[in-house]
């Protein structure tokens, strides 16, 4: 599940890279949080709360299920956090 976990963070990571045009430091102003707390979610470190990849979406001037197709497309269609648990390939 861990790992699971850190390749959607990684994903989230890599489409907010993509995405952003403006400084790390202008985009997590603009939204009010914090550059450090923006740093980590490009880095792949933190996992942000839905509330959290809304106003990101916002500040990239996308809309949130636009993100969350991105990140989508990122993991590929095979990603599922349930394929270990309940066997399944392709939920």
């Amino acid at each position: 599940m861990q790992e699971l976990k850190k390749e959607l963070q990684n994903a989230i990571a890599t489409v907010v890279k993509n995405q952003r045009k403006k400084s790390i430091t202008k985009s997590a102003d603009e939204i009010g949080m914090g550059k450090s707390l923006w740093a980590d979610l490009e880095n792949g470190i933190k996992d942000p709360q839905i509330s959290t990849l809304w106003r990101i979406a916002e500040g990239l001037d996308i809309k949130p299920h636009v993100l969350i197709k991105l990140v989508e497309k990122e993991l590929g269609e095979n990603f599922s956090f349930l394929e270990n648990t309940l066997g399944n390939k392709n939920l």
